[in-house]
């Protein structure tokens, strides 16, 4: 009777820990997966996420917008921004996002302007 106890726990321990094996391998496939996704998405929206904390996709999803429309973004931005006025019982914290997802269009316009500008401080050779 012990005997076959035994041989019950341990097929079960043999059973979870495959369980638990495959589940962990899966989780590495999905993690690595959305690791890969977020590095395709550009060098910018990585340095607009740094110094907003809040990332390209994020701003989008803020202000409703699917392209880097300047016009509309500044629409979204004053219905939202009027919106979450704090004496028409909005809020702050809201407010301050859409704020931060403007800033965020800015900052990328910025990133890129700086991109495509000639490269500064190069010495210039002069043949006098």
């Amino acid at each position: 009777m012990a005997k076959y106890l035994a041989q019950i726990i341990v097929m079960g321990a043999q059973v979870v820990g495959r369980a638990f094996a495959r589940a962990l391998r899966q989780e590495f496939a999905a993690s690595r997966a959305a690791a890969d996704a977020r590095g395709r998405a550009g060098h910018q929206s990585a340095a607009a996420s740094n110094l907003s904390g809040l990332s390209l996709q994020e701003a989008q999803q803020i202000l409703n917008v699917s392209k880097l429309n300047p016009e509309e973004i500044q629409k979204k931005y004053e219905h939202l921004f009027k919106v979450n006025d704090k004496s028409v019982g909005g809020s702050f914290y809201l407010q301050s996002k859409v704020t931060t997802a403007t800033s965020i269009r800015e900052l990328i316009n910025l990133i890129t302007d700086f991109h495509k500008a000639p490269t500064r401080g190069k010495p210039t050779v002069s043949t006098a």
